[in-house]
C-alpha cells in the first residue's frame, strides 16, 4: 500500500508547486508562517539543530547520499511529507536555474525578544534597518562563527526567512536565535538586564581596538547607506570607530559587524 506521506508531482500547475513558489514572496511567507530552504548541507544543519522540515522536496534524478537518507527519515518520523518531482519543477520552486537536489519547508521561528536567552552568549549582533538580505545572511553566518547568541533586527529590516537571506546564512539561520523589534521595544528590553550596547559610529567614538567591551555585548550596526540614527547612537553605552585608510568613509554593514564581533570575541570569549 502506498505511503500517504510520500507523493510525486509531475505538473507545473499542481497546487503544491504554486504554494511552494509562493513562499519566495514575503507576504505569502507571513500568511503561511512558513519559509523555504534549499540544499542538503543547509537542511542537514537544520536537522542537527533540531529543526526538521515539514515538507521535503527532492529531485527524482538525484545521487544517493547518507545525509539525504537521514533527512528523509527524520521528516517521515516527525510526521512530515516527502515529495519527488522533476529538476525543472524544482527550479521553478526555488527560482534557480540550477537548483540543488533538495529543498524543505520550515515553520517560521518565534522572533520575539521574549524568546531570547540572554545567557546564551557574551556576544550578540544587532542590525538597524538592514535592507540587503545578503548582508542579513552574512551577519547570521558571522554570528555563528564567533559563537554569538543571535541577531536582533531593529525597525524595518529585510526578511530573515527570505530565500536570499536563508541562502546567504549558509545554515546559520538555524543555529542563531533571531529576534525582530522596533527600537522603542528593544531599548527597554536591553536595559531591563545587564547588557552593553556598542555602536559602530563616528560620533565621539573611540578606536575599536582595545575599547572597554563588557559582557554581554550587543554590537549595533546601522542601515547600509544611512548608518544609525543620532538617537540610537546617543543611547549606546560605547561608540567605536574603525580606521578608513583609503577613499571609502565606511565599511559594508555586515563587514563592520564581523570586524567588531571578532574584536569583542578577543576580549570576551563566547560562552560555551
Amino acid at each position: 500500500m502506498p505511503d500517504p506521506r510520500r507523493r510525486q508531482i509531475t505538473g507545473f500547475s499542481n497546487p503544491t508547486v504554486k504554494y511552494l513558489r509562493s513562499l519566495r514572496e514575503k507576504k505569502h511567507r507571513k500568511a503561511a508562517g512558513k519559509f523555504l530552504a534549499e540544499g542538503l548541507r543547509l537542511l542537514t544543519d537544520a536537522r542537527e539543530c533540531g529543526r526538521v522540515p515539514e515538507m521535503l522536496v527532492m529531485a527524482e534524478k538525484r545521487d544517493p547520499h547518507p545525509l539525504l537518507a537521514a533527512l528523509e527519515a527524520a521528516v517521515l518520523d516527525s510526521g512530515g511529507e516527502v515529495i519527488e518531482t522533476s529538476t525543472d519543477i524544482l527550479s521553478k520552486i526555488t527560482g534557480k536555474d540550477n537548483p540543488q537536489a533538495v529543498a524543505g519547508v520550515f515553520a517560521e521561528f518565534d522572533t520575539s525578544l521574549a524568546a531570547l536567552d540572554r545567557s546564551r552568549s557574551n556576544i550578540w549582533l544587532v542590525a538597524q534597518a538592514l535592507r540587503d538580505p545578503g548582508n542579513l545572511g552574512t551577519m547570521l553566518r558571522t554570528g555563528d562563527a564567533v559563537g554569538a547568541g543571535g541577531l536582533i533586527l531593529i525597525d524595518d529590516c529585510a526578511d530573515p526567512f527570505g530565500v536570499e537571506a536563508v541562502r546567504a546564512s549558509m545554515g546559520a539561520v538555524f543555529t542563531q536565535a533571531i529576534a525582530q523589534a522596533r527600537w522603542e521595544e528593544f531599548l527597554p528590553w536591553l536595559r531591563a538586564e545587564t547588557g552593553q550596547l556598542v555602536a559602530a559610529s563616528l560620533r565621539d567614538a573611540v578606536p575599536y581596538r582595545g575599547a572597554p567591551y563588557a559582557a554581554p555585548c550587543f554590537i549595533l550596526v546601522g542601515n547600509e547607506s544611512q548608518g544609525l540614527p543620532e538617537e540610537y547612537e546617543l543611547a549606546s553605552d560605547l561608540r567605536v570607530t574603525m580606521p578608513m585608510r583609503g577613499r571609502a568613509d565606511s565599511l559594508n554593514a555586515a563587514v563592520a559587524a564581523a570586524v567588531l564581533a571578532y574584536e569583542v570575541l578577543a576580549t570576551l570569549p563566547a560562552t560555551d
